[in-house]
């Protein structure tokens, strides 16, 4: 398959038999509370009809390779979810920002 071909039929995150060499390492491990919750919430929004399952998978799809490749699984799943929100109207930006420091806040963490 040509380059050209390659950016036609393939998404940036698809990076399946492209010959990257880096090998991916499957390890179990415990999810961290977040990301429990970032499950959660996904389930609950697609239960309630508000993000379908397309919608997350689109999301995650249509943040191009570069930040793909930087975020983690249940990362991609939040920008995902958070975008879908921000079209639909059912957030706004400084809702999510607003929603962040004070999380961040309680965490101890600066944002």
């Amino acid at each position: 398959m040509s380059d050209t071909e390659n950016l036609v039929n393939k998404l940036p995150n698809d990076i399946g038999g492209t010959g990257c060499g880096e090998k991916v390492f499957i390890f179990e491990r415990e999810l961290f509370p977040w990301e429990k919750r970032c499950h959660a919430l996904l389930d609950v929004l697609d239960y309630h009809k508000i993000v379908n399952t397309e919608e997350k998978r689109r999301g995650t799809e249509n943040m191009g390779s570069e930040m793909a490749g930087k975020l983690t699984y249940y990362e991609k799943w939040i920008v995902s979810a958070s975008n879908n929100l921000l079209q639909k109207g059912l957030v706004t930006p400084d809702e999510i920002a607003r929603k962040t420091r004070e999380v961040a806040r309680r965490y101890g963490i600066e944002v």
